[in-house]
């Protein structure tokens, strides 16, 4: 299960890394396309411009994200290599969505798990396959195919699987396994888990966001 509940961007500048006072050790910023490790965490950042968003590692599984309209689209998120569940705090702004969001290879699929969003509704270029009760409440289930798009094996052409709460929220539990199962049950079948991040996505818009993952 994923937990998680509004934060305070305030505090997230107030804690250090590792434990240790934020002032003895400078926080790295990330202001172009990459992944890595921090603090024990797997941490995937993509900005389509290579400008105009700065992703900045904070404590343990802690991150900031402030983005601009210069970035165009920006998903950034910490979590783990390979697909499972966690916990996190999120402070949402500006046109942005918080997901569960993750890839399988073999085969090649995006995913998503959308708790919120902004003003646009990221399936509304997709095909609406069914329905899925978890959590409180129902998610629309929808596919899209990325025709020759970024993927994590280069450009391209892949199915992504998205699951929309209807009752936005930014704070709960995700039950990543009903997803799975509802989506499986309907032919889609994802390959072997990669990485699975908590990501803010921000869309043509600007805005920011803490996030802490446990």
């Amino acid at each position: 299960m994923v937990s998680f509940k509004l934060a305070s961007l305030l505090a997230c500048a107030a804690s250090g890394v590792l434990g240790l006072p934020s002032a003895l050790i400078p926080r790295q910023s990330i202001t172009t396309s990459t992944t890595g490790t921090n603090n024990g965490y797997y941490y995937s950042v993509y900005i389509e411009e290579n400008s105009g968003a700065t992703y900045t590692n904070g404590a343990a599984g802690q991150y900031t994200l402030t983005w601009s309209s210069a970035a165009v689209d920006v998903v950034a998120g910490k979590g783990w290599q390979t697909g499972s569940a966690r916990a996190t705090d999120f402070t949402p702004s500006g046109d942005s969505l918080l997901s569960v969001y993750g890839w399988t290879t073999s085969p090649l699929h995006e995913y998503y798990i959308i708790e919120t969003y902004g003003s646009y509704n990221p399936g509304s270029q997709g095909q609406h396959v069914g329905t899925v009760t978890s959590d409180g409440s129902t998610y629309d289930i929808y596919t899209n195919t990325r025709t020759n798009a970024p993927s994590i094996q280069g450009t391209q052409t892949f199915v992504q699987f998205l699951s929309i709460r209807q009752n936005k929220r930014t704070s709960g539990t995700v039950t990543t396994a009903n997803h799975f199962n509802a989506w499986a049950k309907l032919g889609l079948q994802l390959g072997a888990f990669n990485y699975q991040i908590m990501a803010i996505e921000g869309y043509e818009s600007s805005g920011s966001a803490t996030v802490t993952v446990s």
